[in-house]
């Protein structure tokens, strides 16, 4: 049975140090140290392991923000879980304990950075949490080491996790959320990886496209609502999104 709880101790941090290697192939100079962990933890952040008996098999890890006005909230900047347990509800088990905590100290939002192109988190995103995007970065974290970005730029969108809204509370209760008329589509493609791998510059190309037009739609006023999906392709919904 996988059990997510708090991380609390130096070897626990050291532990999830370890795994962001395994699971990112990140250089040792892009690596969260252990004292990010301590900082963030005792700033009002967040971190939590899930582990598989004694074994940590995933971690996740925010920071404390605030926006104008002092409204305070949560950026998690980094969930990762072990190849061997992906597809296993784990990262929904990690993103639901740190929602527990949040809405326990008063704190309605969690936002991340994603990239567009990985159809599977999009649609965790959309789907499984309820996040909804209109922010987008070019290049947020510049070209990194990790194998997963293929060196391409990390262009990537912010999603927003309104923790106390009707459709949040809906996709977390297993119904279906109401959902705004669909105004627009971007489509990506499903095995971007093998593209990255085989043709970087086509991947290259892609990128450009996808970019470009969720820039264009975010500057219309429009929100990503919604993530659908087939074998060949993801597709992103967006519509106007009010806090619903």
């Amino acid at each position: 049975m996988i059990r997510v709880r708090a991380l609390t101790q130096i070897p626990e941090y050291a532990e999830a140090v370890r795994l962001q290697k395994i699971i990112w192939g990140f250089d040792e100079i892009e690596l969260l140290p252990v004292r990010l962990f301590v900082t963030a933890t005792k700033a009002g952040g967040q971190a939590f392991g899930a582990f598989d008996a004694k074994r940590m098999i995933g971690f996740c890890l925010s920071i404390p923000g605030i926006k104008p006005g002092a409204k305070s909230y949560l950026h998690s900047h980094m969930l990762g879980v072990l190849d061997e347990y992906r597809n296993a509800g784990v990262g929904r088990l990690l993103k639901l304990e740190q929602r527990k905590d949040a809405l326990s100290r008063g704190i309605e939002l969690i936002e991340w950075t994603f990239d567009p192109l990985e159809v599977k988190n999009a649609y965790f995103n959309m789907e499984r949490l309820g996040a909804v995007v209109r922010r987008f970065v070019l290049n947020q974290y510049g070209t990194t080491s990790s194998h997963l970005h293929g060196g391409l730029p990390t262009d990537r969108c912010i999603a927003e996790w309104w923790l106390s809204a009707p459709r949040v509370a809906a996709i977390i209760a297993g119904r279906p959320p109401e959902r705004p008329p669909v105004k627009a589509r971007i489509s990506v493609p499903s095995d971007i990886y093998a593209i990255k791998e085989n043709d970087p510059r086509r991947a290259r190309e892609i990128q450009m496209r996808v970019s470009d037009q969720f820039l264009d739609h975010f500057s219309k006023g429009l929100a990503v609502v919604g993530f659908e999906r087939t074998p060949e392709a993801g597709h992103y919904l967006l519509g106007t999104w009010e806090f619903k």
